[in-house]
């Protein structure tokens, strides 16, 4: 059974529908820009990932405000916030929660009681997550995937919404241990908070070196945002624009015939099928942002880098030639050409 599309709901339904998902928008990032300077393009793919369901990397050096905005999302959005800190000695039931003996003070019998971990929320922070080893990451791959997590045998069914945006210091390697390769493809971004701009720069020092305190307005529910996701999927695209995101996936495979010769010298690994999925998803729910009622090509382009740079792994010749993912998609956005309609 097929989701509906955009142009089969009532015209006046579809329309209301279509008309609060662009206000919500507009009033999340005007809130989220109180307190957040700048980082536009950071902010768009954190509120596709939103609108979409799917969870966020980021990425940026200390002081960037990675965790400043997504705690700042998470009040915007009213929704149940909660923060793990990953160290080294972070175990998976720190996470997930765990059972506990307790005493019945009337029969005096003893029996297993859960007590839930803060993965029980709709927005998980999980800050600095590769500073914990993967025994502890892995505990997220369940929850992230099924929206669930089984402790001692026994699922237990997380919140909805539940996002998980996680953290990254790129430049400290000491102590810290690489994603696993299954969990970054659980990832919908690999989103890169880089330095402001020198006048952006400036408001956030004249902003924070006062006495004014601000604090976001809550503008939507938990509920309504479920019924946006919904409604993304419901944004129609033409087969050529579909092919384009799978012509542009498969092309990340070194194995793949239409692998471009600087794909086949530097890639190991390419982009799977989920890659596929999550880039026209994504699309989806730009186009509906920037008010048109179909993904356009344009779309699948812009989105092509957050979507696939963390999920194409290079060989040393790329290290050696100092050539980064965000290099590879480059040249394959180019190499690869858009399908005539």
């Amino acid at each position: 059974m097929t989701n509906p599309s955009i142009t089969s709901l009532d015209s006046s339904e579809l329309k209301q529908r279509i008309t609060r998902f662009q206000q919500v928008e507009s009033e999340i990032l005007t809130q989220v820009r109180r307190v957040i300077v700048g980082q536009e393009e950071v902010l768009e793919q954190v509120l596709i990932a939103l609108f979409v369901g799917g969870h966020c990397l980021i990425t940026g050096l200390p002081g960037t405000a990675k965790t400043l905005l997504v705690r700042t999302m998470s009040e915007t959005l009213g929704l149940d916030f909660k923060r793990i800190q990953f160290t080294p000695d972070l175990m998976p039931s720190d996470i997930t929660g765990t059972d506990i003996i307790e005493e019945d003070n009337t029969t005096g019998r003893r029996k297993w009681t859960f007590v839930p971990g803060p993965i029980f929320g709709n927005i998980l922070l999980a800050d600095e997550i590769n500073r914990t080893p993967p025994k502890t990451q892995s505990a997220l791959l369940e929850a992230m995937q099924e929206h669930a997590c089984t402790v001692r045998g026994n699922n237990y069914k997380l919140p909805a919404p539940f996002f998980v945006l996680a953290t990254q210091n790129p430049i400290e390697l000491e102590g810290t241990y690489p994603l696993p390769e299954a969990q970054l493809d659980r990832f919908l971004f690999n989103v890169i908070l880089d330095y402001l701009s020198a006048d952006d720069e400036l408001k956030v020092v004249n902003r924070t070196t006062t006495t004014e305190v601000t604090h976001p307005v809550v503008v939507t529910t938990a509920e309504e945002i479920l019924g946006f996701q919904q409604l993304v999927r419901m944004v129609p695209i033409a087969d050529s624009v579909a092919r384009y995101a799978v012509d542009i996936v498969r092309a990340t495979r070194p194995t793949d015939t239409s692998a471009p010769d600087f794909v086949k010298k530097y890639v190991n690994f390419g982009a799977s099928v989920r890659a596929a999925q999550f880039l026209v998803l994504a699309s989806k729910a730009r186009a509906l942002m920037k008010r048109r009622y179909h993904v356009a090509y344009e779309d699948i382009a812009a989105l092509t880098a957050p979507v696939l740079r963390h999920r194409i792994l290079l060989n040393f010749h790329a290290e050696s030639d100092k050539v980064d993912s965000d290099n590879i998609l480059k040249q394959l956005l180019a190499a690869v050409p858009v399908p005539r309609t």
